[in-house]
């Protein structure tokens, strides 16, 4: 079997071959003009020189040394850059693009002496080629010294650059060195030198003096607050109550006042005037001698706080021993808070110069990481300056990195004359490649699918199942204007059809009834697996009815040899109705029964959705075994999506030749993904498919095939609509013996 792409071809060969003839008549013309017109080439000339890389001086510049090395790796696109070309397409009279295309630049092979090849070809005379090779030479010297003359000075602004940057680099770091020295240079310098410790040892050591001076003076402290019977704070108090005489002139009225309430009392009432008298005045004295003895305490009565006028009379009755000796009291304790305040002070002074210990190893490595960046940068400084001063001594050593090597040649070149027979072969075989190509690009272009393997893969490729494919079908020459029917009962054909029916009896739980025909374009040929598969279903035994939907186009019953009703597209929903009167019994199949079109309507569209046509959809399926529906084509209009709500199922008719692949993703993948329409599947119609003929013995119908070209122009089968037409396809002829 012949690979799919061969199948196409051999098809599109046939659609487009003029095209294809066209282009190769096009080419060989064209060929035999380039063949004609050519003139004979001319003689040429080809020069050839040497340049070798310049050994090395004698230099005191090391930036020298390393610009003329980088010289000998010069590429061709600099040592042929456009001013190279252009000077000497100037000198020799010539275009720049030209002279790019003559000249060439290669390196030295192994074992010979390092350095270029200078190529320059297809010079009009020798001495123009010969001339063209000096100039390029001395071209090319010139600018291999101003390349490196150019790198020089890149050096050099490089280098300047790098050193503005390093000494202010230098600077910066210097100067943060200097800054953090002044900050811890002491305290490193101290710990160097021990002088850090000492000062902690003496520390310690006055502590320790502080702190034998406070143990003495807590003893002494102690040992009067036992003999007063008073604490430091209580004995600071009770002094300077005891020694402020205007507390003492308030205490005596204060006693005075209360020793005639209390000699009073015991005549008088408490709400005697007298008495209320008297208890004023004692009032008054409490209050006066607590504000005197705040005012003498001082401090918001926060050191000793009081209480009332009668604690403040105890505690300001001292005498002058006793006052004397709060006094010792209170200046021990003056002294005790004195050591203590230098104690804390000491304490804290210990601390800071123990923390300073502990960070002497950090400023120190600190100190010695900006010394080091100091280094740093400062050998950076003299290195770069070394660098920029070296490179200004090279300005007097920098040269070429090539020179002249051995002497360059001429040689001529005679090109052979073009053979005309040759063009004309070539041109030949390139015409039946571009027509063929041609050929193969136009059937692409149409969108159609030429072979079966193609349908089946698009199918495939839209999870479509395929119900079955069904072999081309031809009809008689003198039934040529009708749909070829399989109504031979022994006929190979009937297989195919049989075998769909089997399939589809094994779809689900429950066989589909009632199944819809349709395609996604004309000529597919959906009526004609609609009848034949009918047909099959009838041999079978089952009672298979035709119900022509497609009511936009004349009925196919003539092929049955049935005559319509011409009454029917007058009052088709009354033709609809009787169903006695529209069915009709196809005499040619037992078990056959059709229903007719009466179009072609205007209204199809409100018939098909009219309640008489649900109602009869609704009547055959339950008085005939099998209803198979044939609707128009989906991109002709909506008919069968209007029918599919009352069938089992969708299935679509595709033929190779006629399918096109853009209208089969644009109906059948909504199909597919709608959850409400169910499609059954595909058929593959009018497949290349090997048919075995039936034996003369066994049959007395048997077919040869006639060539296209041996039938008159007038008897060639035409194509018959939507109806599986023989067009551009060989034709069978039918033939009893």
């Amino acid at each position: 079997m012949a690979p799919p792409i061969v199948k196409r071809y051999s098809i599109a060969f046939e659609k487009y071959k003029w095209f294809g003839l066209a282009a190769f008549i096009l080419i060989l013309g064209a060929s035999g003009f380039v063949a004609i017109s050519t003139e004979d080439p001319k003689t040429t000339y080809n020069s050839r020189g040497f340049l070798n890389y310049a050994s090395q001086p004698a230099t005191f510049s090391e930036t020298s040394r390393q610009i003329l090395e980088q010289g000998r790796n010069l590429g061709k696109d600099v040592l042929l850059a456009d001013n190279v070309i252009e000077l000497l397409a100037k000198e020799i009279g010539s275009q720049p693009r030209e002279v790019a295309r003559q000249v060439t630049v290669r390196p030295t092979g192994e074992g010979e002496q390092p350095g270029l090849k200078l190529y320059y070809d297809r010079g009009e005379t020798a001495e123009k080629a010969q001339k063209a090779m000096a100039l390029l030479a001395q071209t090319m010297i010139e600018q291999s010294k101003l390349i490196n003359e150019t790198r020089l000075k890149l050096v050099i602004e490089n280098n300047e650059k790098r050193l503005i940057q390093a000494q202010e680099q230098l600077k910066e770091v210097q100067d943060e060195l200097e800054k953090y020295l002044l900050d811890n240079g002491a305290a490193i310098v101290a710990v160097q030198s021990g002088n850090l410790l000492v000062a902690i040892g003496e520390s310690q050591n006055q502590q320790r003096q502080i702190r034998l001076g406070l143990e003495g003076v807590d003893a002494q402290i102690r040992s009067w607050e036992a003999r007063l019977g008073l604490t430091a704070d209580e004995a600071y108090v009770s002094q300077a109550l005891s020694a402020d005489p205007i507390i003492a002139q308030l205490r005596a009225a204060l006693n005075q006042v209360e020793t005639q309430i209390e000699f009073l009392s015991k005549d008088f009432r408490p709400a005697h005037p007298q008495m209320i008298e008297l208890r004023k005045q004692q009032e008054s004295y409490d209050e006066l001698i607590q504000k005197r003895a705040a005012e003498v305490i001082g401090g918001n009565n926060v050191a000793a706080p009081l209480l009332n006028s009668t604690k403040i009379r105890q505690d300001s009755n001292l005498d002058l021993a006793r006052q004397q000796m709060a006094q010792t009291l209170i200046a021990l304790k003056t002294e005790r808070d004195s050591l203590q305040q230098q104690l804390n002070t000491v304490i804290k002074s210990e601390r800071e110069l123990m923390q300073q210990y502990r960070d002497s190893p950090n400023l120190q490595v600190e100190q010695e990481k900006l010394q080091q960046r100091v280094a740093f940068y400062q050998d950076l400084t003299q290195k770069i300056q070394g660098a920029l001063e070296d490179a200004k001594l090279a300005r007097t050593e920098i040269a070429s990195s090539l020179r002249p090597g051995a002497p360059s040649y001429i040689s001529e070149q005679v090109p052979e004359s073009q053979n005309p027979i040759l063009t004309l072969v070539l041109g030949g075989l390139s015409g039946i490649g571009v027509g063929g190509a041609l050929i193969l690009i136009l059937s692409f272009l149409e969108g159609k699918f030429y072979t079966m393997e193609e349908v089946r893969g698009a199918l495939q490729g839209q999870d479509v199942r395929i119900l079955g494919v069904l072999p081309e079908v031809w009809n008689s020459l003198e039934e040529r204007d009708k749909m070829p029917l399989i109504l031979d009962p022994h006929s190979p054909y009937l297989e195919y059809y049989e075998l769909l029916r089997t399939r589809l009896l094994r779809l689900g739980e429950r066989p589909p009834k009632v199944l819809l025909f349709t395609s996604v374009g004309r000529g597919e040929g959906k009526s004609f697996c609609s009848y034949n598969l009918a047909i099959a279903a009838a041999r079978a035994g089952k009672r298979a009815l035709i119900l022509e939907a497609d009511l936009r186009s004349p009925s196919e019953a003539r092929s049955l040899n049935l005559a319509t009703d011409t009454e029917s597209i007058v009052e088709p929903l009354q033709y609809y109705g009787q169903l006695s009167h529209s069915i009709r019994l196809v005499p040619q199949v037992e078990n056959l029964y059709i229903l007719p079109s009466p179009g072609p309507l205007k209204n199809s569209a409100a018939v098909l959705e009219s309640s008489e046509m649900h109602r009869l959809l609704e009547n055959v399926s339950r008085r005939f075994d099998l209803v198979i529906v044939d609707s128009p084509a989906l991109s002709r209009c909506n008919d069968a999506l209007a029918l599919e709500p009352y069938s089992d199922g969708i299935i679509i008719v595709t033929r190779p030749g006629y399918t096109q692949g853009g209208l089969l993703t644009e109906y059948v993948v909504p199909l597919r993904e709608d959850e409400d329409t169910q499609l059954l599947g595909a058929v593959v119609n009018g497949a290349d498919l090997s048919v075995e003929q039936p034996d003369e013995e066994e049959e007395e119908l048997a077919f040869f095939e006639v060539p296209r070209s041996d039938i008159p122009p007038e008897l060639q089968p035409s194509e018959i609509g939507d109806r599986n037409s023989s067009a551009e396809l060989p034709t069978r002829i039918s033939r009893k013996f």
